[in-house]
Formats: C-alpha cells, sequence, structure tokens
C-alpha cells in the first residue's frame, strides 16, 4: 500500500482552485473541513481508492445528508452512483484548507506550551516551514530545540523580515501577547495563532487573529459530564 507521504501531492488535479465565495460559506461547515481531511488521510492510509457519502457518514457518525451538503458548498467534487475519489477529495480539501501553501511562521515562547508544538510533526505535515523560536529568558536564547534556533525576542522583527514569515504562533505570557501581536502586525505577517490565554485583537484590520484556549474543550467536556443523563 502506498504511504500517505507519498500520495501527498499526487491527487488529481484541475487546471484551477475551487472557485469558492468565502463569504458564502458558513464557519460551521469551514470547522468541519479538517475533520473530512483526517478522515480522508486515513482511508488513504487503507488504500481506500472511492468511497460513498453513506459509508462515509458510518465513519464518521454524520449524517450523509450532512456531508453533501458541506461538500456542494464548494463544488460537490463526486459523481451520483461513483461517490467519491478519496485521493482526487483529499487534494481539493487540502487546497481550500491552505495545506502546501509553502506559509512559513515561527513560535514566539520557549516554554512548555511552546516546546511541545515544536516538537510536534503538525506543521510540517500541513506544508507549514517552521524557521525558529522566540524567546527573552537568557537560558534558553541560542539553544537548538527541536531543529529550531531560539532567539531573542530583540530580533522579532530583523528575522522575521529577513525570512519572510508568513504568521506567528504565539505561547507567551498573556501579560506580554498584546505589545508583542502589534510588533508582528506592524511587520505585515498575515496572521497570529494565539495560545497566550488572552483574546488578542490588534490594530491591523486584515490580520488574521485566531485565539485557541486549550482549555475550553476541557471544560464542556466537564460539562457534558457533570449533565450526562443516565
Amino acid at each position: 500500500m502506498e504511504h500517505i507521504d507519498k500520495v501527498i501531492g499526487t491527487f488529481e488535479k484541475t487546471d484551477e482552485a475551487p472557485s469558492v465565495d468565502s463569504t458564502r460559506v458558513s464557519r460551521a461547515v469551514i470547522s468541519r473541513l479538517p475533520r473530512y481531511h483526517r478522515y480522508l488521510r486515513m482511508l488513504i492510509e487503507e488504500g481506500c481508492l472511492r468511497i460513498s457519502s453513506s459509508e462515509l457518514s458510518r465513519r464518521m457518525n454524520v449524517t450523509a445528508s450532512q456531508i453533501r451538503q458541506d461538500l456542494n458548498c464548494f463544488g460537490g467534487f463526486g459523481q451520483q452512483g461513483y461517490g467519491y475519489n478519496v485521493k482526487y477529495l483529499y487534494g481539493k480539501i487540502s487546497e481550500l484548507l491552505g495545506v502546501n501553501e509553502g506559509y512559513r511562521m515561527v513560535i514566539i515562547g520557549a516554554g512548555n506550551l511552546g516546546r511541545a508544538l515544536a516538537g510536534t510533526h503538525m506543521f510540517e505535515r500541513r506544508g507549514i516551514e517552521r524557521v525558529c523560536m522566540f524567546d527573552n529568558d537568557p537560558a534558553v536564547v541560542g539553544q537548538v530545540m527541536f531543529g529550531l534556533q531560539v532567539y531573542h525576542i530583540d530580533r522579532l522583527e530583523e528575522i522575521c523580515l529577513a525570512e519572510g514569515v508568513d504568521f506567528a504562533v504565539m505561547t507567551t505570557p498573556r501579560e506580554v501577547a498584546p505589545a508583542i501581536a502589534e510588533r508582528l502586525s506592524a511587520l505585515g505577517i498575515k496572521g497570529i495563532l494565539n495560545f497566550a490565554n488572552t483574546e488578542l485583537a490588534v490594530t491591523r484590520p486584515d490580520i488574521i487573529v485566531e485565539n485557541v484556549h486549550l482549555s475550553d474543550p476541557l471544560m464542556k467536556f466537564c460539562y457534558d459530564l457533570k449533565h450526562k443523563k443516565v
């Protein structure tokens, strides 16, 4: 069976990316795309060539109607009586999600969370190049962590401009996050993925800021445990 890493990039391509009016696609649909991407990746690893919406619905525990409605927002990608070409659909959803676009990113904060993120393969598996890390702790500045050089935060502008960084992952203490976010915004980068446990808002209107609170899923889970009907 062909390994998944050899499959990525070999899917059937059309001449153009899917034509999508992003303003007409709901955030709920977009939030489900990574789940489709994950299940299709598993299907490729299993050697599955095609799948129907009903079979995919059984695997994902959602309705076939929901799958068809979601994918129809982007053109459908299926054929009646045939279903979905798994590699083709995986490739199209990869395009929609910006996988393998060659984005370059830095991690700001070399503490426990920053190191954990640096040590995962999450970024490289999605075609994102990790450039380096930043911190202000003399004990870690100058070190190499998981193949990434740790620079002092004072060099943020210099290195990000020289390396053509597209976005930053923030894992700093919350009290310093807003000031660093404004520095990043002034650099003209495209976005900030914020794990700093505070809601960031920057003055530049075109920068994308995603505030991630790791405790939120845990609290939702605890809510479900508490209110579970026996």
